[in-house]
C-alpha cells in the first residue's frame, strides 16, 4: 500500500484509530447550499464577515504562511504566503469550514477550491503549522473519521470490497506512472540519485537480504500486489514462492507477467486472503498489506506467519506506520484507502508479542518513501492527459492532491516506513551483523 495525507488537517489529528484509481464512480460530496444574496447595502459587511471566515480557518490550521481568498473577495494571509487558497464563493468557504480535514480534498477535486504555488510546499507547511497546535483540532473530524472508519471493518468481504476499491480499477491506469517494476511501495535509494526503477530493484534486494534468501528455500508472501517482488525472489534467489493477494486484476497481471518471464513453474499466484494460508516455508514476507489488516485482525497475522516459520525461518513486514497511534487522514480512508490504517511500532508489536516472534531488526525509510512519491507524482503529471482521457478531471484532481499530500506526510514525518525482521523466539539462526545487507 501507498499511503496519505493530502489534506489541510493536522498530520497527527486524533480522529479515530483505524492503517491507490476507483472502481465505481467517485461519490458526489453534499451539494453546497445556495445563499441568499445580499442588498448592495449589505456587501460591505458581507466582505468583513468573509475575512473573519477565512481567518478562523487560516488560523484552525496553526496559521500557516498561506493566503487564502474567496474568487473576486476577501483575503486573509499569514507571514509571507508559500501559496495561495483560492474557494470559488462563500457558499464553497461556509459548507468546507465545519470539517476541513474532510471536505477539503472534495472541494480540490471538485475545482471549487484552487491552489497557486506548489502543492507539496502548501501541504507540508500546513502539516508543520500543525505539528505547533497539536491537540487543539475540533471535535467534528474527529467524529466523523470515527464513524467512516467503523463502516469499512477489516472482515474476509469488507477486506475485499476495500482493495477492490483501491486496485481494481485499471491496470492501465497503474501502468502509467508506477515505473516498470509495476511496485506500489516505497522503493530503496542506494543513492539518492538513484532512479524510481533502480531504487525499486534495489529495494526488492533489500528485503531478500534481511530476509537472507538461500537457493531452494520456500518463501510465502501475503498481498503480493502485482507480483514482482515474487518474481524477483525466484529469478535472482532462486527461491519457490507462493503469493497471496485478493486483487483479481493484479492476480491476472502477476500470472500473465511470470508466464512470459518462465517463472510461472516456481511461483504461484493465489487469488485468497491472507487468513487461508496454510502450510511451512523458509520465510515469511508481506509488503504494503499491513495497512489494510486491521487492528484487530494482527494477533491472527501474527499467528499465520509463525505457524508458516514453524519454529524456524525469517519473516518480514514492510509497512507504513506512525510514530504514535492516530488514525488515516479522513478524506484519504474515506476516498482513496476505505479501511486503510498506518500502525505505530507499538501497534504492530499485537503481531509479534502473543507469538512469541523475535523482533530482529527495525528499520525506518521515512525519506525513501517521500522520494518514491515524488518519481510517482511526476511520473503522473507527465500521464495527466491520458488519466484524464480514462477517467475525468476530478479524478485527476483527486489523485495529483492524493500523492502531493503523501510526500508531504512523509518529509514531514507525519507517516514513516517501517520494516521490521523477525523470527520465532526459540530460532537461533540470527545473523550475527548486520554485514549481510550492504554486502552483493
Amino acid at each position: 500500500m501507498n499511503a496519505c495525507e493530502p489534506s489541510l488537517a493536522h498530520p497527527q489529528q486524533r480522529a479515530a484509530p483505524a492503517t491507490a484509481p476507483v472502481a465505481a464512480p467517485v461519490t458526489t460530496p453534499t451539494p453546497v447550499p445556495s445563499l441568499p444574496q445580499l442588498p448592495a447595502a449589505a456587501h460591505g459587511e458581507g466582505r468583513r464577515a468573509d475575512r473573519w471566515l477565512l481567518a478562523r480557518v487560516l488560523a484552525s490550521l496553526g496559521s500557516p504562511p498561506l493566503e487564502l481568498a474567496i474568487r473576486d473577495g476577501a483575503r486573509v494571509s499569514s507571514g509571507t504566503p508559500v501559496a495561495r487558497v483560492t474557494f470559488d464563493s462563500r457558499s464553497t468557504l461556509l459548507w468546507m469550514a465545519p470539517d476541513v480535514p474532510l471536505r477539503f480534498g472534495d472541494a480540490y477535486s471538485d475545482g471549487s477550491v484552487t491552489v497557486e504555488g506548489d502543492l507539496v510546499a502548501l501541504l507540508e507547511t500546513v502539516y508543520h503549522a500543525g505539528r505547533r497546535t497539536a491537540g487543539e483540532r475540533g471535535s467534528i473530524a474527529r467524529r466523523v473519521a470515527r464513524a467512516v472508519q467503523r463502516r469499512h471493518l477489516n472482515t474476509l468481504s469488507g477486506s475485499r470490497e476495500n482493495i477492490h476499491h483501491h486496485y481494481d480499477i485499471g491496470n492501465a491506469f497503474y501502468e502509467l506512472w508506477l515505473g516498470a517494476t509495476m511496485a506500489y511501495t516505497c522503493a530503496y535509494y542506494p543513492q539518492p540519485t538513484a532512479t524510481l526503477d533502480e531504487a525499486q530493484v534495489a529495494k526488492m534486494d533489500h528485503v531478500c537480504r534481511k530476509l537472507r534468501l538461500k537457493p531452494g528455500e520456500s518463501v510465502v508472501e501475503a498481498g503480493c500486489g502485482w507480483g514482482m517482488l515474487a518474481m524477483h525472489m525466484a529469478r535472482r534467489y532462486g527461491v519457490r514462492v507462493r503469493a497471496f493477494n485478493i486483487s483479481h486484476e493484479q492476480i491476472l497481471w502477476a500470472r500473465e507477467r511470470a508466464a512470459r518471464e518462465g517463472l510461472a513453474d516456481r511461483i504461484e499466484y493465489i487469488e485468497d486472503d491472507y487468513r487461508n494460508i496454510s502450510g511451512q516455508y523458509d520465510a515469511f514476507v508481506s509488503v504494503g498489506m499491513l495497512e489494510h489488516v486491521g487492528l484487530k485482525n494482527y494477533p491472527m497475522l501474527g499467528g499465520i506467519a509463525s505457524r508458516c516459520l514453524g519454529g524456524r525461518g525469517r519473516g518480514l513486514i514492510h509497512s507504513i506506520g506512525r510514530n504514535r497511534p492516530a488514525p488515516l487522514q479522513p478524506w484519504i480512508e474515506k476516498r482513496i484507502f476505505p479501511g486503510g490504517y498506518p500502525p505505530s511500532p507499538s501497534e504492530m508489536a499485537r503481531i509479534f508479542e502473543p507469538w512469541d516472534l523475535s523482533i530482529l531488526d527495525m528499520e525506518n525509510l521515512r525519506l525513501h518513501y517521500a522520494q518514491t512519491l515524488r518519481h510517482w507524482l511526476d511520473l503522473f503529471e507527465g500521464a495527466s492527459e491520458r488519466v484524464r482521457a480514462m477517467f475525468d478531471e476530478r479524478f485527476v484532481r483527486m489523485w495529483r492532491l492524493y500523492l502531493a499530500g503523501s510526500v508531504a506526510a512523509f518529509t514531514t514525518g507525519s507517516l514513516q516506513l517501517f520494516q521490521v525482521v523477525f523470527a520465532p523466539g526459540e530460532s537461533n539462526d540470527i545473523p550475527w551483523t548486520r554485514a549481510h545487507l550492504y554486502t552483493s
